[in-house]
């Protein structure tokens, strides 16, 4: 499932390349006609990210929320701008490091970073135009690409504007809603570090896992409790805090619950900036270089059941918490 950190860089993809422009609105599978229907022809004007939903305004106060789920993405094609550049023919964008400064472009092999297709891992028959990574094509086969790129697969909704398209599939949600819906769907989630105040975000997360008999591990996975923590983060963040899993929230050391907010705020930062889930820290620039290619060097116990712990050697476990896999060190996190 995308975490947040995808999802707000789509909502960034789409602040750069449909706000602010009229669109064409189409439903391909035609799941999504009546509600394509009332779209088309607007302009959009507002875009906003919160956890893993996305909320797109549309002029006469008409909101599009999507929540992609498992298994939902959005696939860019067109100009697809990325901090004042044409995306790359596999949708691939520059990235701070840690510390913010530039480093050069380090591809993620897994396409983690991707922005052609953002959201659920999969390959994309579309080109970017003007692109430097069009290897073997030459500007003017790329110039040539058909426009608007032919529907693949099951598109729920298409957003077309005269340089860039937007395919959604397979999202949990789809739905236009008035603006006292987008209020009350935004009241129910927990703060977003890159929406909430983060001192005030920090209370209230801290106040909810406090007071909840409820394991920790399945308190991060709550989206009413906090937006935007998945498979991933949850398990990284766990180890990064060398916290058991099991543990109640209420049992959850005051300081350490806000040192995990604290976390979050961080690695979300990290991760809309690279476009990847970094969760390891002071690693040299050969090391960082090789983590940001190869996602199996970026985490400290995500998906590496029955491989040595990085830091003590014990064997890491994988269990199913919340009828998704966890992993985590016994020894470390205990």
């Amino acid at each position: 499932m995308p975490e947040g950190h995808s999802v707000h860089r789509i909502a960034r993809q789409f602040d750069r390349n449909i706000v602010g422009r009229t669109v064409a609105a189409s439903s391909p599978q035609g799941r999504f006609a009546e509600g394509a229907a009332v779209l088309n022809g607007r302009e959009a004007v507002a875009v906003r990210a919160v956890g893993k939903q996305m909320f797109l305004n549309f002029e006469g106060d008409v909101w599009l929320r999507v929540h992609l789920g498992m298994y939902g993405a959005w696939d860019f094609a067109g100009e697809v701008l990325a901090d004042a550049t044409i995306a790359s023919a596999n949708g691939r964008m520059g990235h701070t490091n840690q510390r913010g400064t530039d480093v050069d472009r380090i591809f993620d092999t897994a396409g983690e970073n991707s922005l052609t297709s953002i959201g659920a891992p999969r390959r994309t028959r579309v080109r970017v135009r003007m692109s430097e990574q069009t290897t073997g094509l030459d500007d003017d086969d790329v110039d040539e690409a058909e426009w608007p790129p032919p529907v693949v697969g099951q598109v729920r909704l298409r957003l077309l504007t005269d340089v860039t398209c937007a395919d959604l599939r397979g999202p949990t949600a789809c739905q236009l809603q008035t603006p006292d819906e987008v209020r009350a769907t935004i009241a129910k989630l927990g703060p977003d570090p890159l929406v909430d105040d983060p001192a005030a975000g920090e209370e209230r997360f801290t106040a909810v896992v406090r007071r909840k008999p409820t394991p920790i591990g399945l308190l991060l996975m709550d989206q009413n409790v906090v937006s935007g923590i998945g498979n991933v983060y949850r398990a990284e963040m766990l180890f990064r805090a060398r916290l058991d899993p099991h543990t109640p929230g209420r049992d959850v050391p005051e300081e350490t619950v806000r040192e995990l907010w604290r976390d979050w705020v961080r690695l979300l930062a990290i991760g809309v900036e690279t476009g990847q889930m970094m969760t390891m820290d002071d690693l040299d620039p050969e090391a960082w270089r090789r983590a940001m290619a190869h996602r199996d060097d970026r985490h400290w116990v995500y998906h590496r059941a029955g491989l040595p712990c990085r830091v003590c050697g014990t064997a890491i476990l994988l269990e199913e918490m919340g009828a998704r896999k966890l992993y985590w060190c016994p020894n470390c996190q205990r």
